[in-house]
């Protein structure tokens, strides 16, 4: 443990802003507290639509750091019922690619600390680097003698990050909103050094969408080691998830070309790079968003290039093509409520059955989605709110919805990844079931997210204690002989997630945490997951024999 960091934080009291000098140009920061603070230094040049992030050009003398940047372009949202979604900043611009860093104050190059990259959420449709305030948590890592230093990147969203259609495929440009985040993490590994990191010891984490980043991130791709960029993960409602290939998005790419006067352009892509950007805006927000009827099966999204997503995530994941790192991942209990108000006009058993089938599982048998509609009753009492009874049913199907929609994105996608990635390196879980008494949502879908990042007024710091310790030692546990690190925490309180032991870390109302087994709904999510996995094999046309592990009985 760092007890030694003194040695390395100069003692001043300089009010003298500080300038960190990079080999592309310098930049003055300001400080704020225990903290140096840098905003929006670019990390890429200024981004030339759909096209590759590329190195920022050099420049002379000193730029100011001192002001957030813009948000890049963004969807707008079905108007929904509240939630961690922001709904607009006050500037967007297409050139975005910036992120801001946050350290101890006046911390010195030979302190080499532990680097946290925080990478945003939003359905991979809107988002900026700013939405989370980051700054309690490196004062709290300080408070315990742990010091940390943050970086938050941002990252192209909704078409202007993840455009599909064989032109996309064909001019190498797929997944830009994810490789955005990979030329971010290597800018760290050639940067962070200059502002006291370590490029050895970088944790990734996010929230919703950027937890999701982090699980693909995890994968074995064409473009990076992920050992080279990072040590670790922090994934909080995100998961590999199945998705389709970029060819696929072909139907929404003549869309926007059709919707945008491009159809008898010579070259559509070259066309649409062409569009006023808030023309272009207008038309993608004219397409299905996630808080609409369309919900999870998100339009723009991370798809199957072959480059930097290989294959479908869950073959992947089952042929163990996942770098060997630990991490934390979890959800809430009740992840779908918050994506089931822009369906709520599904009301019937029958328009159930059509909608989980025509949207989610095309291309399952009427026997296999007949079979879903019995493991997912329209009994409310066994709907999500979970442990709710028969409130909070808005609609006859709301909360059949919910639980569906959860398992099938969330829950169900993080018990896959352990269920494979326990027998192979340390992995934790956890389930947060605070907030149980709010209508409708119940604890929904990001509200754990102010439980690990402390805001100024947090005065219980158990759970943002345990990532500190994992961004600094890969454990979220204190190690029991650390009488430098205050309590709570000490020793091994938080076990690791197996298949013989599945056990979670669950957080409950008011402000209790205890060691649950993993034993919900076992033979829904398995038998979702099952036909989700085989769906993925097929379109992939894998025919190899793969382990489909059962939670408590191995591989079937």
């Amino acid at each position: 443990m760092r007890s030694s960091f003194a040695l390395f934080y100069l003692a001043t009291t300089t009010t003298a802003s500080p300038i960190i000098r990079l080999s592309y140009g310098s930049f003055r920061g300001s400080f704020e507290g225990n903290l140096s603070t840098y905003l929006a230094i670019p990390f890429a040049a200024p981004a030339v639509r759909f096209t590759l992030p590329s190195a920022p050009k050099a420049f002379p003398g000193v730029k100011n750091a001192t002001s957030p940047g813009p948000a890049c372009p963004q969807q707008a949202l079905t108007p929904g019922p509240g939630g961690d979604l922001p709904k607009s900043y006050n500037t967007t611009s297409e050139d975005c690619l910036t992120l801001s860093v946050f350290a101890p104050r006046n911390v010195t190059t030979q302190a080499k600390l532990p680097v946290f990259v925080w990478i945003y959420g939003g359905g991979f449709e809107i988002g900026n680097s700013a939405d989370q305030d980051v700054r309690p948590t490196v004062e709290r890592s300080i408070l315990r003698n742990q010091p940390i230093i943050v970086v938050t990147p941002n990252y192209r969203v909704t078409a202007f990050g993840f455009l599909g259609g064989k032109e996309v495929q064909q001019a190498g440009i797929s997944n830009l909103g994810l490789r955005d985040q990979i030329f971010a993490l290597k800018w760290v590994q050639e940067h962070i050094a200059a502002f006291g990191g370590d490029p050895r010891q970088v944790v990734i984490g996010g929230p919703s969408a950027g937890a999701v980043s982090v699980a693909l991130l995890f994968l074995n791709n064409r473009q990076f080691s992920p050992s080279q960029l990072f040590r670790g993960g922090f994934m909080l409602s995100g998961s590999p998830i199945t998705t389709f290939r970029t060819s696929d998005g072909q139907k929404e790419y003549d869309n926007l070309v059709s919707e945008s006067n491009c159809t008898h352009a010579h070259n559509t892509l070259d066309c649409l790079r062409n569009v006023p950007v808030d023309a272009l805006t207008t038309v993608i927000n004219r397409t299905p968003d996630i808080l609409g009827y369309q919900s999870l099966q998100i339009v723009w999204r991370p798809t199957i290039d072959g480059d930097v997503i290989v294959e479908d995530p869950l073959i992947s994941v089952a042929k163990g093509n996942y770098a060997r790192l630990p991490f934390i991942t979890g959800d809430a209990d009740d992840e779908g409520t918050i994506f089931s108000f822009g369906n709520s006009n599904i009301t019937t058993n029958a328009e159930f059955i059509e909608y989980i089938h025509s949207n989610y599982l095309p291309k399952a048998t009427s026997a296999q989605i007949a079979q879903l509609g019995e493991l997912y009753p329209e009994d409310p009492s066994q709907g999500s709110p979970f442990d709710t009874g028969n409130a909070s049913q808005l609609t006859p199907e709301f909360k059949r919805l919910a639980a569906f929609q959860g398992d099938y994105f969330f829950i169900g996608a993080r018990r896959f990844f352990l269920q494979h990635a326990s027998r192979t390196q340390q992995t934790w879980s956890y389930l947060s079931k605070r907030g149980k008494n709010t209508t409708f949502l119940g604890a929904s879908h990001g509200s754990d997210v102010l439980l690990w990042l402390p805001t100024t007024n947090t005065t219980d710091f158990v759970l943002s204690d345990a990532l500190i310790n994992f961004i600094n030692t890969l454990n979220p546990n204190c190690p029991a002989a650390s009488a430098d690190i205050p309590a709570p925490g000490r020793g091994q309180w938080w076990p690791t997630w197996t298949n013989g032991a599945p056990v979670l870390l669950t957080l409950s109302d008011p402000d209790a945490v205890t060691i649950t087994t993993e034993d919900f709904r076992e033979e829904p999510i398995q038998y979702l997951y099952n036909v989700l996995f085989e769906e993925g094999r097929k379109s992939m046309r894998d025919t190899n024999r793969l382990c489909i592990p059962d939670i408590l009985q191995g591989c079937n």
